[in-house]
């Protein structure tokens, strides 16, 4: 998926303000704060995932909590490089 189709979508560039704004943030906080459905939500985290823009950091046994912040600010620096 291109970079654009990625951050064409409003709910995921709400998420992304979200995490680069706040502390560690698991879905169900997330979900809550954007105004989407729990499945949605996790739909548009897995996408941002597999992209590589977020991270997902275990707290404790069961918590996945979400994190942009690293990820972006690295991109911002050194823009993946685009196949031609």
């Amino acid at each position: 998926m291109d970079i654009e189709d990625v951050l064409c979508s409003k709910t995921r560039l709400k998420i992304l303000e979200l995490l680069m704004k706040s502390e560690l943030l698991n879905t169900s906080e997330i979900d809550k704060q954007v105004g989407v459905s729990h499945s949605k939500a996790k739909e548009h985290l897995k996408i941002l995932e597999d992209e590589g823009i977020l991270i997902y950091r275990m707290f404790g046994s069961r918590t996945r909590l979400l994190d942009a912040r690293e990820n972006v600010s690295a991109r911002r620096k050194h823009p993946p490089e685009r196949a031609r």
